[in-house]
């Protein structure tokens, strides 16, 4: 069995799938890894750190697909930079944003490719070493305060100093889902108050076990998917969660929101009218920015500055620390592959009817086999 490992063609994409140590335990056994030259280089990894554990180095990636087996990678694949053909019959894992990437799941059906996108894994006990959404997600909010504080006028702790003591600045976390409850614990870390919302209960003693403080507003029924996920708020929900967060914004340093629903866009939860009752030299970061941005004037992979109150919309957090963000993606996708490999017979059997890998499976065979894909994009 052969694993193949290509260059990400994503612009700005610094992450590559598999780090030599996760090629090594699979190449220990008996599977054969092929990298494509330099595909790690943007994350501190060497071609020759590859090749002395035994993986083999390629260039022309049309021709290794075509001996390979599985193909692995971080990002979709952009179908117009290489043969879908050669797919046909082959495993492709990666993220494919499978909900707004409508003609990947198509091209995969047309070449007969089966493809399996690691935002699906389900969030199970047993799935949880696999869940490369939830690491990266992680490392994202960890990011995120990194650079807010890198961007704000001011540092984070408070200090007792001869010329008078400095207050600690203040930091408000929208949404205390992973991504959420890492910048929380990274600003407190880094010495900041902190106050958090989510619209489910549930997180509150997460929240405030990380010594923030929990924003509770009166939103009548809400709650989370079966995978903790956030439902979705009706209109009335979002203006009366709205005017409380105003508050809370105004006399914040750094705004961090996080809320996503999955497979749908993001809600739009801080205003133009929010923002300008912010505090110039304020800073807000919309880690929803490339699912349509949780905040009114972000714009994806850049800073825009409005009456002094600075939002980020970097689309690509996790790839800031490329080198950890690759380690964390290659023990999950190694976790995903193990799964699956047969030791004895020294092949991968990938049973359709597995709990993990039906929850993941979007195309296979010819066909759109993932139910909520199949009537998301309408096929």
């Amino acid at each position: 069995m052969k694993i193949v490992i290509p260059k990400e063609t994503h612009p700005g994409e610094t992450r590559v799938a598999l780090i030599p140590e996760g090629a090594k335990s699979l190449i220990d056994k008996g599977i054969q890894v092929s990298i494509q030259k330099d595909a790690g280089l943007r994350s501190n990894f060497q071609d020759e750190d590859y090749s002395k554990i035994g993986a083999s180095i390629f260039s022309d990636l049309d021709a290794e697909i075509s001996g390979g087996d599985i193909l692995a990678r971080v990002r979709k694949p952009d179908f117009e930079k290489g043969d879908p053909s050669k797919l046909k019959d082959k495993f492709h894992i990666s993220f494919l944003d499978p909900f707004r990437s409508k003609d990947t799941v198509l091209k995969f059906k047309e070449t007969e490719a089966s493809s399996i996108s690691l935002e699906m894994i389900p969030r199970s006990t047993i799935a949880q070493k696999m869940d490369a959404l939830s690491s990266q997600t992680n490392l994202a909010g960890y990011v995120a305060v990194i650079e807010a504080a890198g961007q704000l006028n001011k540092i984070l702790p408070m200090m007792m100093t001869p010329a008078g003591t400095l207050h600690p600045a203040k930091v408000f976390v929208i949404g205390a889902g992973v991504a959420g409850l890492q910048a929380i614990a990274t600003a407190k870390r880094l010495g900041a108050k902190v106050e958090a919302f989510d619209t489910r209960p549930v997180v509150e003693e997460q929240v405030k076990s990380l010594g923030a403080n929990f924003v509770k507003v009166d939103l009548g029924e809400t709650g989370q998917t079966k995978d903790g996920y956030a439902k979705a708020l009706t209109e009335e929900q979002l203006e009366k969660q709205r005017q409380t967060m105003a508050k809370h914004c105004a006399k914040s340093d750094i705004v961090i929101t996080t809320a996503q629903v999955f497979g749908r866009p993001a809600p739009r939860i801080i205003t133009a009218d929010m923002v300008a009752k912010m505090k110039a030299g304020s800073v807000i970061v919309d880690l929803a920015v490339e699912t349509g941005g949780n905040v009114e004037g972000s714009k994806l992979n850049e800073k825009v500055d409005i009456n002094g109150v600075i939002i980020l919309g970097h689309g690509n957090l996790p790839g800031m620390v490329p080198q950890h963000a690759s380690q964390m993606f290659s023990s999950n996708l190694v976790s995903f592959l193990n799964e699956f490999y047969d030791q004895e017979k020294k092949v991968f059997v990938f049973d359709t009817e597995d709990e993990i890998l039906k929850a993941c499976l979007i195309t296979h065979k010819g066909e759109v086999v993932h139910g909520k894909i199949k009537e998301a994009l309408g096929v």
